[in-house]
């Protein structure tokens, strides 16, 4: 819905609230300069309940006169026609009730803050001047009256808005717009205009959220909008759950609207819980043990402390929490990379295995084709290994297997490897090495192989190897990896036909 959506339903609403006769004329007639203190009295004078409940506050401890007033008349002479004026309004207001008792919206805690408003409204005006005191005080309690106002005609509607606001962060005007389609500013502001409310308490209901919303050069009206908007920051801190947020604003906003310094507004500070609890007792608020806002911010600030200490503990939890989770994932990595590495590796001779061999020749092949290079790959078998096995156990099959692998490793590069190729049969990748100097190592490796002593436990055997090997450049070679290790394989094979213990290159029977 549009906002004027919202205020026709508003205005035409059975539940829109309507002022007592009395407080209807009163407005109207205090608007004119002609309007005398008599033209006052006897008007409310005609309405018996409301004349009685201004004389009972007349005749209170808070006006404490020595004599009782028993007359309208002579109580507008003792305590002035504003501050009756401004009592019979408060009176009348305040007898605005909700019709449905499961409303949601709380009627006693909502007049109990507008009076505040209205005290700190008449406090804060006081230390500007003593004019317009009474004025100030209606303004400052009719503020937010557009809040109730949308509460009596969207009871279930305001409900959730009230709702949204305890769960979040959001401004009451935003919930207000988003879930209703006005907010109270201006629904107060047009029912009170039809109500027939005079500028000067119409313009601070209209901005008393924003008061550089106002773009008028009348100064009463500016001061009176701005002392409103300060009054509602100051009952925040009594009511709100942010008590030394909206103090911190209180502070810096009364000086740069108002230029107070900091013994006014300590005064201020010093003065509202008392004087709204007197204030309050007058009209049948009963505020037990009200709280100075010294000991409301001594709280806030224990509180705070408390959190901060909570949350300083909270984040060495979460420092000592991370230093283990580095830990862990470090301790995760380096078990990863072992078991990645174990996934590789063969089991019995620590050496590379048959997948490593693989990945590990296609990655060579390629960096041999961008270097114009030549890579070789030497096969090795060792001599009648069955025998081992037969003569001496397995234990000793595989004591050979690991000694051979030692052997052979010691006589590597470091960026050469060596992979068990299966068996008893290994493969071993020479890096840059053409065909001819694989041939050097290979007959190295025989010769450290067949002149070593194999023990085990206290037997002694000799072992031999027989090796096949193939060399590929790939810029130039058209045949493939699995090519490369067929020819390998056949050198191999030549190496045992011609009696084993020797070493075969493939590479001169290319082509």
């Amino acid at each position: 819905m549009t906002k004027d959506d919202v205020l026709k339903i508003v205005l035409e609403s059975p539940s829109l609230p309507t002022l007592p006769t009395v407080a209807c004329k009163l407005i109207s007639i205090s608007s004119s300069e002609e309007t005398g203190m008599r033209d006052i009295a006897n008007l409310i004078s005609k309405d018996t309940s409301l004349s009685a409940k201004v004389l009972k506050i007349a005749n209170s401890a808070f006006y404490n006169f020595p004599c009782k007033i028993s007359t309208i008349q002579q109580a507008a002479l003792r305590i002035g026609t504003n501050v009756v004026r401004s009592l019979v309004l408060s009176i009348s207001f305040f007898s605005i009730k909700a019709k449905n008792k499961k409303d949601v919206f709380n009627y006693e805690r909502f007049w109990e803050q507008s009076l505040a408003n209205a005290v700190a409204a008449k406090l804060i005006m006081s230390e500007i001047g003593k004019t317009d005191l009474e004025e100030i005080f209606i303004s400052g309690l009719l503020q937010n009256i557009g809040e109730m106002i949308i509460a009596i005609c969207f009871p279930q509607q305001y409900g959730q808005v009230l709702l949204e606001a305890s769960r979040s962060e959001k401004d009451i005007i935003e919930l207000e717009e988003q879930i209703i389609g006005a907010d109270h500013t201006f629904i107060g502001y047009e029912v009170a205009k039809n109500w027939g409310f005079p500028t000067v308490l119409l313009t601070p209901i209209q901005y008393h959220h924003c008061p550089e919303g106002y773009k008028g050069n009348h100064k009463k009206l500016t001061l009176a909008v701005n002392v409103v908007y300060l009054s509602g920051i100051l009952t925040n801190i009594i009511y709100s759950k942010k008590p030394l947020k909206y103090h911190q604003i209180f502070v810096n906003e009364s000086k740069r609207m108002l230029g107070f310094n900091d013994k006014i507004i300590d005064k201020i500070l010093a003065l509202v819980a008392t004087e709204i609890a007197q204030t309050a007792s007058l009209f049948g608020f009963h505020i037990q043990n009200p709280r100075s806002i010294e000991e409301i911010l001594q709280e806030a600030s224990a509180a705070l402390g408390n959190i901060t200490l909570a949350f300083d503990q909270m984040n060495r939890n979460l420092v000592t929490d991370k230093a283990q989770l580095q830990k862990l994932t470090k301790d995760l990595e380096e078990k990863n990379k072992r078991l990645e590495k174990l996934s590789l590796v063969d089991g019995l001779t620590k050496v590379y295995n048959y997948r490593y061999l693989q990945s590990f020749l296609d990655k060579q092949i390629n960096l041999a084709t961008r270097k114009n290079s030549t890579l070789s790959l030497i096969l090795a078998d060792a001599d009648y290994f069955k025998r081992i096995n037969d003569n001496y156990g397995h234990l000793a099959g595989d004591f050979v297997l690991k000694e051979l692998c030692k052997l052979m490793r010691k006589s590597l590069r470091d960026y050469d490897i060596i992979a068990r190729y299966g068996g008893e049969e290994f493969a071993i990748v020479l890096v840059e090495t053409t065909g001819q100097e694989a041939l050097i190592v290979a007959e190295k490796l025989r010769k450290t192989i067949a002149t070593h002593s194999f023990i085990y436990n206290k037997t002694k055997c000799n072992v031999t190897v027989s090796l096949g090997l193939a060399e590929i450049k790939p810029a130039v070679d058209a045949f493939t990896k699995n090519d490369l290790i067929s020819f390998a394989d056949k050198a191999l094979f030549e190496s045992k036909k011609k009696g084993r213990n020797r070493v075969t290159l493939y590479a001169q029977e290319k082509n």
